[in-house]
């Protein structure tokens, strides 16, 4: 029996050494695309949304299928039809070690709409809100101008900062680390951009506390580079995975890789407000004074020139599902109606012809070759497909952190972008690229190619304001049905996220197309 239980013990021994051996483990990420700064509330992009979950928690957290969970709030509801109340969690302690409290979401309130020179602001998912009201510590409460059944969502997009660290802070501050005092279940180390971003496991994290004691980020945006990396073992893991190396990793033993359909939509925005576009010229590149670009008919012929099932066949190599609309199947306010394309060059001449553009002109087509999967060859394809049908079409692509400031000055024409829906539904992309640009409410922070229909505005602020959630839903519909009916943006097609990571890890495969360290686990 004695010797029974000395064998027992010994290996509960072994087994808490190896455990403990494991769960303080470096882990190593290698990113296709890095955040432009560490400031929580600086720019509404996914890298930047990302990484600031590592640090800072958000009220309401998403699970790997955008399904809402508590986070900072433990419960939430409505008192009456324009006030939510939210019940915070108690004992949570800031990286500093003082206490987290609604005074720290109040200020969260006050300064995420309005950092300075944001790119694209989290405005959109926060001027709901009229008025904060903090009750007590872990008690408060928002005001909304009209019924907004859409709350918890959009509380589920940004993280909360410390009103006593944030308070004067700049995104400078962020960046240098002099402000990254979270909550959440990493505390900053260090950004060294283009480099390295380190974390440390957050001992006192109220949560389950993440399997990795340290964590080390590098952006690796070079394809080849990044897959060359996992398998020497510089990095135990990657996102964006190559499209052209899925199935030569999947056929290796060494890795493991998890894949699901993104939110994410990958689409064209186009200059539909301006009679004069800087980037639409004659056939022979001379400058015009008209902007075909605002004709229905010249946008329906671009979009019947783009061969989307060739795009997704040839450039994404089956990784990726044409799209008619802002999200995929299996998401809430879906239409029935919108349809994918066809591909149809000769109605595409048609078209043109009928809008009296039968001999062409010239447009130069802008994006970024470092952001989304195969962006850059995306970008050249659709060159090659509108020429064909008569639209001569020039080519300029550039770095992510070039392309989006660029963007947002409305510099282009005719431009490819993405939009993953941070809040799972419709009412995010509606918001941001086809609702009439008004910086006041938040509406059309990314609406690049100022797009403007105000059937479809009340549409979507109707549904902003209806708890029915059928109603909620049917207007959702038509306002989307509006938009893309009207070729606000030019829909391509849907990405599907693709991981890898080495032997002896799992990662659940994520819609909203995050790479977090704590949802990467041993299986050993």
């Amino acid at each position: 029996m004695f010797k029974q239980r000395l064998l027992i013990g010994l290996a509960l021994a072994v087994s808490l050494v190896f455990a403990g051996t494991a769960y303080a483990q470096t882990l190593k990420i290698g990113l296709k695309s890095e955040p432009s700064s560490m400031d929580p509330h600086y720019h509404n992009l996914t890298p930047n949304n990302m990484m600031a979950l590592y640090v800072f928690d958000r009220l309401i957290l998403q699970d790997a299928k955008q399904n809402l969970k508590p986070g900072l709030a433990v419960s939430w509801k409505n008192v009456d039809d324009l006030t939510w109340e939210f019940k915070l969690r108690s004992g949570v302690k800031w990286h500093d070690g003082s206490d987290f409290s609604a005074e720290d979401v109040a200020f969260t309130i006050s300064r995420a709409p309005n950092v300075p020179n944001s790119p694209s602001s989290l405005a959109r998912y926060i001027k709901q809100v009229t008025s904060v009201e903090v009750i007590d510590p872990l008690t408060i409460r928002m005001k909304t101008a009209k019924p907004f059944p859409l709350m918890p969502t959009y509380m589920s997009t940004f993280g909360i900062i410390s009103k006593k660290t944030g308070t004067g802070a700049t995104t400078a501050d962020y960046n240098s680390g002099k402000a990254m005092n979270g909550t959440g279940p990493f505390t900053f180390v260090e950004f060294v951009p283009g480099d390295r971003i380190v974390y440390k496991r957050n001992e006192n994290y109220w949560g389950d506390k993440p399997e990795w004691s340290d964590v080390i980020v590098k952006p690796l945006s070079n394809n080849s580079a990044r897959v060359a990396a996992l398998l020497a073992g510089d990095v135990d893991m990657i996102d964006f995975v190559p499209t052209s190396d899925i199935e030569t990793l999947k056929k290796n033993d060494k890795v493991s890789i998890s894949q699901t359909v993104s939110n994410r939509v990958i689409y064209m925005h186009i200059d539909t407000a301006r009679d004069k576009s800087p980037f639409v010229t004659d056939v022979n590149g001379n400058p015009m004074d008209k902007n075909p670009l605002k004709d229905l008919r010249v946008r329906k012929a671009i979009s019947k020139a783009i061969n989307r099932k060739g795009i997704v066949e040839k450039v994404m190599e089956g990784v990726a599902i044409p799209a008619g609309q802002l999200l995929p199947e299996g998401f809430f306010a879906i239409s029935p109606n919108l349809k994918v394309e066809p591909y149809d060059p000769e109605g595409a001449k048609a078209l043109l012809k009928e809008a009296g553009w039968g001999d062409g002109f010239g447009l130069t087509i802008h994006g970024p070759n470092n952001r989304y999967v195969n962006d850059a060859k995306i970008v050249q394809a659709i060159a090659q497909m509108l020429t064909r049908v008569g639209i001569k079409a020039k080519v300029d692509t550039m770095p992510k952190n070039v392309f989006f400031p660029r963007g947002s000055k409305l510099e282009f024409s005719f431009m490819l972008v993405g939009w993953g829906a941070g809040s799972g539904e419709p009412s995010s992309p509606l918001g941001s690229l086809l609702h009439t640009y008004d910086k006041s409410k938040g509406f059309g922070s990314s609406n690049r190619g100022r797009f403007s229909n105000a059937e479809l505005d009340a549409a979507l602020e109707e549904a902003l304001a209806t708890v029915d959630r059928k109603k909620h839903g049917e207007l959702l519909i038509k306002a989307t049905e509006i938009g893309i009916n009207n070729l606000g943006i030019i829909p391509l097609h849907f990405q599907v996220n693709t991981w890898a990571v080495r032997k002896g890890l799992k990662y659940d495969a994520r819609t909203d197309e995050q790479t977090l360290a704590v949802g990467v686990k041993s299986t050993n």
